[in-house]
This record gives C-alpha cells, structure tokens and sequence, in this order.
C-alpha cells in the first residue's frame, strides 16, 4: 500500500474503514517533513533506553517496511535520533513512526525519509529498562496494539494502521470515496452548494441518519 502512488490519504483510508466497519486505528503523530507520506508493513519495536532493539529489528526487515517505534509515548526524552534514520534508509525502509519522541531534526529532514512522532526533545534516552519479550513482534501505540500483520500509514493527518488481510477492500473503498469527494468538490468550485448536492433538505425530512441519506444518493462528507 503506497499512499503517493495510490493518491489516497489517511483520511480516506479512515473513512474506508468505517464504511467496511473495521476498527479506525489512528493516532496523531506529525511529520517531520511537512507533507511527507509513508506506508508499508509494520515492523514494531519497543524501546527499553538502547537503539540496539531497532537495529535488530532492521536486521531482520524487508525493504518497504515502516519502523514502529513504542517508546510509551514519552515526553522527556528522544528515542530515534538522525543515525538510525539513516540506518532505516540504507535497509530500504520507507519510514519511521515514534510513538514517543525524535531528535536531530534538522539532519533528518535533510536525510529525507518519512519520520512521525509525538515532537522533538534534545536528550536522548535517560535510563536503561527491562526489555519486553515481545519487544520485535508486537508494539503499543496509543491505545492500539499493532504487529507484522498489519500496514501503516502516515502522512499530515497523523497515522493509521489496518489489517494487511483487509488492505485491498480498503484501498478500492477509500478510492470510491476519493473520487466522490473530488467530484463534490468540483461542483463546489463551479457555485453549486454541498447542501444542493446532497440533498440537504431531503435529508432533514427524511427520518434517516445523515450517513444513511449520504450511502442512498451516493454522496460523501464525512465518510
């Protein structure tokens, strides 16, 4: 699942999810690089103070993977710093998410590869912890538990997991939806009203939910 390639968004993909009923697993991590995007299967790692957990999980990654970073969701220090973001490039990863904090912003962002976290923080790990058992299979971010059978996706809306079984319903969900908004938006564009185009006043005398009305004519908004 490639987000530039595909022409989709998070936001898409959400939407997509909602409309299979599948869990919305999201979390609002912010590029380092404004505008950049990143997608591919999970490689989770949990942080215990050493960097040595992410070089064992590159070692044994494939190209196109995305580092999963758990670091607790941490505000007091750094986890990921510009040596193995640049690691993760040279192994072919397509990039980082941090559940927790990065530094050396400048130097990743000349690097280039696709980073999310919580922000930035100029220290780096304060303390040894005892590594967890399931420290290179699975990683909590947020309230979600990801693993390798999942796909991540990132880009300036924050980040989204899905269930790689489910991924290509999704992606021919979240294009319907592209492209009705696309649409929507262009009538807009040329002066007809998004009340006018989804029947706004049908719906308010319908009894219906405003998703039920919008799956009936055909229309998106919110999902």
């Amino acid at each position: 699942m490639d987000l530039v390639t595909l022409d989709l968004t998070t936001a898409h993909l959400a939407d997509a999810c909602i409309r299979a009923d599948i869990p919305v697993r999201t979390v609002s991590l912010t590029p380092v690089i404004p505008g950049a995007k990143t997608s591919g299967r999970v490689l989770p790692a949990r942080h215990a103070g050493s960097v040595d957990v992410f070089l064992e999980a590159i070692e044994r990654s494939e190209p196109g993977d995305v580092l999963v970073v758990d670091n607790d969701g941490r505000t007091d220090e750094a986890c990921v710093g510009d040596l193995i973001v640049l690691e993760a490039r040279k192994a072919g990863l397509a990039g980082v998410v941090i559940w927790g904090l990065h530094r050396d912003t400048q130097d990743i962002r000349t690097i280039g590869l696709p980073v999310f976290s919580l922000g930035a923080n100029p220290t780096g790990p304060l303390s040894l912890r005892d590594r967890a058992p399931e420290a290179l299979s699975t990683a909590e971010i947020g309230q979600w538990t990801v693993t390798s059978d999942d796909i991540v996706c990132g880009d300036d809306d924050g980040v989204l997991f899905v269930p790689a079984s489910d991924a290509g319903a999704l992606i021919e969900k979240a294009r319907g939806i592209r492209d009705v908004e696309r649409a929507q938006a262009e009538r807009l564009r040329q002066g007809e009203s998004l009340r006018g185009q989804l029947r706004f006043s049908e719906y308010l005398e319908s009894g219906l939910t405003f998703r039920e009305h919008l799956r009936k004519i055909g229309g998106a908004v919110e999902e």
